[in-house]
């Protein structure tokens, strides 16, 4: 195992870190445009995964700037960045490396989503939650969509 093979998996563990539904949404999309991953991952074949993905993925953005929404450090939020990714870090990894590229991606998801709450709660004091969030928003959509485009490829002729 070499770890630059599994640096879009670890960059997407970084993605899910701020948004948890990200990553699988910018799967869903890359498959939507007939893009594969590195690693198998069977789901993404699945409609209803898609568009529940893609669904997901934009109802997690709108719901980020209500105020009752809960810190992604909660149990389920790190359940959610956890599962999302697991499975993201092993599309993106090399075949047979699916398990290690899973592994990386939840090692980075987790510990940095505690720090990734600390620089939004900043951000909420210095320019409120619906400003902070867009921003967070554009970033970490363009990172996971980037890794994603990067990562994977079209059909081949």
């Amino acid at each position: 195992m070499e770890i630059r093979s599994l640096l879009s998996s670890i960059l997407i563990g970084a993605v899910a870190s701020a948004r948890s539904m990200t990553p699988m949404a910018t799967l869903a999309t890359a498959r939507l445009a007939d893009r594969h991953t590195p690693g198998e991952l069977f789901l993404l074949d699945r409609p209803l995964f898609k568009y529940g993905a893609l669904a997901m993925g934009a109802g997690e953005l709108l719901g980020d700037k209500m105020k009752s929404a809960p810190d992604r450090t909660v149990f389920l939020g790190l359940l959610a960045r956890v599962m999302s990714a697991g499975i993201a870090g092993a599309a993106l990894a090399p075949r047979g490396e699916e398990k290690a590229g899973a592994a990386l991606a939840v090692a980075t998801a987790v510990p940095l989503a505690y720090l990734t709450l600390a620089g939004r709660k900043r951000a909420i004091a210095a320019i409120g939650q619906t400003k902070s969030g867009l921003i967070e928003d554009a970033l970490i959509v363009a990172a996971g969509a980037a890794i994603v485009a990067l990562s994977t490829r079209g059909e081949q002729p």
